[in-house]
């Protein structure tokens, strides 16, 4: 096949991509890099390319999704982007007939002789896993188990062997979808959560290969909090410190999660405040972001003392950053020496 041919070939496909709402993802400038996203891109890219699908599970913050839609820019194939309801049934992901067509045809070519002949037929419309199974593109499918499990029946036939099962396709001839060899399914759970989802099924589970995502390691976060807010690095340790320290003597160690850090930083580089504790904007902030955040497991009860919790965290957090300074300093300065 000839590069004219190819890029032929490419821009119908994204022509037809257009056409079945699926989406063109490009690999973006602002996913952050670090060691681990890279070790966890490259382990996906691996199943998928092996022919496998991906389930990434963990607790909200962790950057499931925005790790789903790179993996799928760098997949290179026109994606479909589903969201896990309760609502949904099969139909609303394979397809449903959609109307009915008619037609007469009336012969009256001898005048005293009237034949009269009359043909029907329902009209189907493919949804979009028929429309990605036909075409070979990636979908995302996102919090998947918030959809019922029998809504999802489907993909069992289509990650096993390859077919997709529509019995009401049989009145087009059909019945069965052949699954195109590029087509790829990149899935997203939150085993953690308690509500709107649903166990999946095992035989589901059994037919994807599931990366657990916990929190990212301190490089990457502070990497993602500086770049996400626009703050500078210094900043964004400081915050990112804090958080860690939360989820270490807080009654919850899931959260608080990156998303906060992001928050507070972003709250910083709006109001040119600093991360120290003495400035008021983000202390406010602190407060505000990480407000579920209960030593012990205790409540977090309303009134003055709500937040004291809090403020012994950033303070001592900050405090250990002020003497790991003076340290670094004090070593530096005995070194010159």
């Amino acid at each position: 096949m000839s590069a004219t041919e190819r890029l032929e070939e490419t821009l119908a496909e994204f022509s037809d991509a257009a056409e079945n709402s699926a989406i063109i993802l490009r690999p973006s400038d602002e996913f952050v890099a670090s060691r681990t996203l890279d070790e966890i891109t490259n382990r996906a890219l691996t199943y998928l390319n092996a022919g496998y699908s991906v389930h990434f599970s963990g607790p909200a913050g962790t950057g499931k999704t925005t790790l789903a839609f790179h993996v799928a820019a760098l997949l290179g194939r026109p994606t479909t982007l589903l969201h896990g309801d309760h609502e949904f049934g099969s139909s609303d992901l394979v397809g449903r007939e959609s109307g009915y067509r008619k037609s007469r045809v009336i012969d009256n070519f001898i005048s005293s002789v009237v034949k009269l002949e009359e043909r029907g037929h329902a009209l189907w419309v493919d949804n979009r896993i028929t429309t990605a199974c036909r075409h070979g593109h990636t979908i995302i499918y996102d919090e998947f188990n918030r959809s019922r499990p029998e809504a999802n029946n489907p993909f069992l036939s289509i990650l096993s062997e390859g077919v997709l099962n529509a019995p009401q396709l049989h009145g087009r001839g059909e019945g069965y979808v052949s699954v195109h060899p590029d087509f790829r399914a990149i899935f997203t759970s939150n085993p953690a959560e308690y509500a709107g989802v649903h166990r999946a099924q095992d035989a589901l589970l059994d037919r994807m290969v599931t990366i657990s995502l916990g929190h990212y390691d301190r490089e990457a976060e502070i990497a993602i909090t500086a770049s996400k807010s626009g703050i500078d690095f210094a900043e964004a340790e400081r915050i990112v410190d804090i958080v860690a320290l939360c989820r270490r003597e807080g009654s919850d160690p899931s959260h608080p999660t990156i998303r906060a850090c992001v928050a507070i930083g972003r709250v910083l580089s709006l109001r040119c405040a600093k991360a120290d504790p003495d400035d008021k904007d983000f202390l406010w902030a602190c407060r505000d972001m990480l407000a579920g955040v209960a030593p012990n497991g205790l409540r977090v009860e309303a009134g003055e003392g709500r937040y004291d919790f809090i403020d012994s965290l950033v303070r001592r957090s900050c405090g250990s950053a002020r003497r790991a300074r003076g340290a670094r300093t004090t070593t530096k300065t005995g070194d010159a020496a």
